[in-house]
């Protein structure tokens, strides 16, 4: 059968399903643009597609290993409730091992790999789901992972260690999760990050009453410490270790002749901005 352009576009702009699911509608049917929808629909496909335009900022994440990889992903759901329902957390257990089984280079394979898992659960479960982002590491027999999962995956990290001893990698995972550290060393903050905080020092120390009058040179050594207390405190082996009170991450490592060789850190729906709608309006939609 000829393949009619004009009317897979007219079809992608009333279903909004995707290319190749609107091509093989219209193959099925014949090129019968009404059946054509009607298969959609039967299939699920535009129902899907019609929940696209959403925005999915609740969700979940995950991290675990298997042999020498590990593997931490975040999926996102439009509501919390679907996002504690079984059904999802199958749907990213499957999406995680899958990913970790093939391995994909870039979030667009992953996306690809896993769009037809995405598709089925949509219609399954009713809402918008989204795989938006994972990271796949690969450990050697002289490293360890650790991972952490905190409030159902509300935050899950993963750690990979230089050296040989899981529980202190699950240890530093669980007080990653707690903590926050954005670096692991002070030589992987970048230069612009300390110029642009040593910016801000300099122009709050104008309007500091106590630094009035401060020579220069002392001036200079205050802004520096200011700086590096800032800095301190995203610094992963700076930070005080949240099993071991007292004591210095980096201190820990150090007595147990370890090198965090990087981390991970999710936490579901950061940087997504939520949209904001009347109640009264919602109820409206929902009754269309």
């Amino acid at each position: 059968m000829a393949l009619n352009v004009a009317l897979i576009k007219e079809l992608r702009d009333r279903t909004g399903a995707g290319m190749t699911d609107c091509k093989k509608a219209l193959e099925e049917t014949n090129n019968n643009l009404e059946a054509a929808c009607d298969w959609l629909r039967e299939k699920g496909i535009a129902k899907a597609a019609k929940k696209s335009s959403r925005i999915a900022a609740e969700g979940t994440t995950l991290a675990l290993a298997n042999g020498d990889d590990a593997i931490i992903v975040e999926v996102n759901s439009e509501t919390d409730f679907v996002a504690k329902s079984d059904a999802f957390k199958a749907l990213v257990n499957e999406v995680a091992e899958l990913l970790l089984s093939k391995k994909p280079a870039s979030l667009e394979e992953g996306k690809a790999l896993t769009a037809d898992l995405f598709t089925s659960a949509t219609v399954k479960i009713g809402e918008k789901l989204d795989l938006r982002r994972f990271e796949i590491l690969h450990k050697n027999e002289n490293q360890s992972f650790g991972t952490y999962i905190h409030m159902g995956g509300k935050i899950s990290v993963l750690t990979l260690l230089d050296g040989v001893n899981n529980e202190a990698a699950q240890g530093l995972s669980m007080h990653i999760a707690a903590n926050k550290p954005v670096y692991i060393t002070t030589n992987d903050i970048p230069a612009e990050a300390i110029a642009n905080e040593t910016a801000i020092q300099m122009e709050a120390s104008k309007t500091d009453e106590k630094l009035k009058g401060k020579p220069a040179n002392v001036l200079e050594n205050i802004i520096k410490g200011k700086v590096s207390k800032y800095f301190a405190e995203s610094v992963l082996v700076e930070q005080d270790y949240l099993l071991e009170p007292g004591t210095k991450v980096g201190a820990y490592l150090k007595k147990n002749n370890l090198t965090v060789n990087t981390f991970i850190r999710y936490e579901t729906g950061e940087g997504i901005a939520k949209r904001v709608e009347n109640f009264a309006e919602e109820v409206q939609k929902q009754m269309q």
